[in-house]
């Protein structure tokens, strides 16, 4: 038995009753393939973009330069048509998630979900048989608004449907899923480099295996009890959440739910209230893990690894076998949060990985600076050191910034600001993950080994934040958050001071709440 916990309005702690049932376990699985489709896009791209067959074809230049042994080691990928390739699906998402926003308060999480996995399907045979890179483009944009969608919905999902004393184990799947989707797509890069000339379009191509699993999968999963209801299908939430909790005794729950969703019903403009002074604690936090995430180097290391590894002196199938190896140890450290995170709590994980993943950007940072110069190579022994260090940066990342990036932002928005909130979170998150993407090579290029302590100087700053404007939100249902988390934080609760409920005060408060 999993009872979640909520507050009545005097701060008591009441519980619901809820068990954890098969049915959620499989709606939860089938909901993160949304998170295997994006993992597989991350990894794909950087060992597609080290192919010789795939350079040739779409990237001549980017092919005779790399062929140079005496290039610049770290400038012989640097090309914007080239970033373009990886970078133009997280435009394409950015602008994807505000519709996906609508999508999911006008039809469900469940319906946004589908669309996600048609989109992504599209781009999917657009890439993997794109005979210019016009087709590429439009492909990888396709593929963009798939990503912005599962993205916006899945994480919705995942918190809606859990018991709030799991919810951060049964939503961290989704990050889960994206990082077996970045092994998954390094092992098949390991394969299909030397399938020439067409090894390139297999592994573009079977990036359609997961959205079409979550297309099929969706058809047997449910809605969300929150959104239908908040859709006024209240019979049809009340049958569904009896299924999920698996008890007959849902009555303080559902009572819970109508009253949010009655109350997020009087607010007609989500994105005007999102503005409010009383909505900007929220909307701080969302954004700003979404900076933060992008900017520890995560991204530039999980979309380049193969191209780095070869940078640092490995060879190509070595480099990419290396990047094997960082998803291989990616997947394990999210299990890590998976466990952890509902017991050590969210600030924990993210603080003690700041510490972690700083040390290892350094002393990287100072290994290229020392030792790889423009060109030549360091020795096997500096390189596999390297990727030791990468082992350990990764491991730091996938069970704090990379898991509870996409976890805090979907539990902390109250009903009526919920969708729209997160859109903003998915939104920022594309953005940066587009000017990382698009940017990287070439920062690679003119900053050399210093981009490390870039990337370095950042997790500074975000360890800080976390450690004086992150709250605490372990355990606490998605519904209580303003009175038990914002109202009592040491400097968010200010923007409560003034704070009037607009909601209709001539609600009937649920019995169990009052």
């Amino acid at each position: 038995m999993a009872p979640a916990i909520v507050l009545n309005q005097h701060g008591d702690m009441l519980e619901f009753e809820g068990r954890i049932t098969i049915y959620v376990v499989v709606c939860v699985i089938i909901a993160a393939f949304g998170g295997l489709m994006f993992g597989y896009d991350i990894g794909i791209s950087g060992g597609v973009t080290s192919m010789d067959d795939f350079l040739k074809e779409f990237f001549p230049i980017v092919y005779r330069r790399k062929q140079h042994a005496h290039e610049n080691n770290y400038c012989k990928y640097d090309d914007q048509s080239l970033q373009l390739f990886t970078s133009s699906l997280y435009i394409a998402a950015l602008i994807a998630s505000f519709v996906a926003s609508r999508a999911c308060t006008r039809f469900g999480r469940k319906p946004t979900i589908q669309i996600a996995s048609i989109f992504f399907i599209l781009g999917v045979i657009l890439t993997a048989c794109a005979v210019n890179l016009v087709m590429l483009i439009f492909g990888r944009i396709f593929l963009g608004f798939g990503v912005g969608f599962a993205n916006q919905a899945v994480p919705l999902f995942l918190s809606e449907l859990a018991p709030a004393k799991i919810r951060g184990a049964l939503n961290i799947m989704f990050q889960l899923f994206i990082t077996i989707g970045i092994f998954i797509a390094n092992m098949v890069n390991y394969f299909t480099a030397n399938l020439h000339p067409y090894g390139w379009r297999i592994s573009l191509g079977i990036a359609g295996w997961p959205a079409a699993l979550l297309l099929f999968g969706s058809l047997i999963i449910c809605e969300t009890p929150t959104s239908l209801i908040e859709r006024q299908k209240v019979e049809e939430g009340r049958k569904i959440l009896k299924k999920i909790r698996g008890v007959d005794n849902i009555d303080n729950e559902f009572d819970s739910i109508v009253y949010a969703s009655e109350m997020a019903r009087q607010v007609k403009n989500p994105f005007r209230k999102l503005m409010k002074k009383s909505s900007r604690p929220q909307l701080v936090i969302a954004i700003w893990l979404q900076v933060f995430q992008q900017f520890t180097g995560i991204n530039a290391i999980m979309f380049y690894a193969p191209v780095l590894f070869q940078t640092v002196g490995f060879g190509s199938d070595a480099a990419l076998l290396s990047a094997v190896i960082t998803g291989l140890v990616n997947v394990f450290s999210t299990l890590v949060s998976v466990y952890a995170v509902d017991k050590a709590g969210r600030r924990v994980l993210l603080l003690e990985a700041a510490v972690q993943m700083f040390i290892t950007q350094s002393i990287i940072g100072v290994i290229l600076a020392l030792d790889l110069k423009v060109t030549g190579s360091l020795s096997r022994v500096e390189a596999s050191i390297v990727v030791v260090l990468v082992c350990v940066y990764v491991m730091g990342f996938a069970w704090s910034w990379g898991p509870l990036g996409w976890l805090i932002p979907s539990e902390i928005f109250p009903l009526e600001t919920r969708t729209a909130g997160f859109a903003f979170a998915v939104s920022t998150n594309m953005l940066f993950t587009f000017i990382i993407a698009q940017a990287f090579l070439s920062m690679l290029c003119h900053m050399q080994a210093g981009i490390f302590f870039f990337f370095a100087a950042w997790i500074v700053i975000m360890g800080v934040f976390a450690f004086f404007l992150l709250p605490e939100t372990k355990g606490v249902p998605v519904d209580s958050m303003v009175d038990r988390v914002w109202k009592r934080h040491w400097f968010w609760k200010r923007f409560y001071d003034d704070y009037i409920d607009e909601k209709n005060t001539n609600m009937t408060i649920p019995p169990h709440m009052t």
